[in-house]
């Protein structure tokens, strides 16, 4: 992800920021923007689109469990619900 996606990002909750992914999408949508509001629009989505990606990254290397085996070698493994 790029510095600037993160910098201009930065604070918002993953939901918060997919809230303005799906407020673009949807001006997009409607069509009644301008070219130029519509190419910013776009741009900003790929954004969000990126630092949201980042935050499910984030997220996931998380819950990810620390496994030692019998010797001792530790491994990362994904996190398994006890259900």
């Amino acid at each position: 992800m790029s510095k600037n996606a993160e910098t201009e990002f930065a604070g918002l909750t993953f939901e918060q920021a997919f809230e303005r992914l799906e407020a673009a999408i949807q001006a997009l949508d409607e069509g009644d923007l301008s070219l130029d509001d519509a190419l910013a629009r776009f741009e900003e989505g790929t954004r969000l689109i990126r630092y949201c990606a980042h935050l499910l990254e984030t997220a996931e290397l998380q819950v990810q469990q620390l496994l030692s085996d019998s010797s001792g070698a530790v491994t990362l493994a994904p996190f398994e619900s006890e259900q």
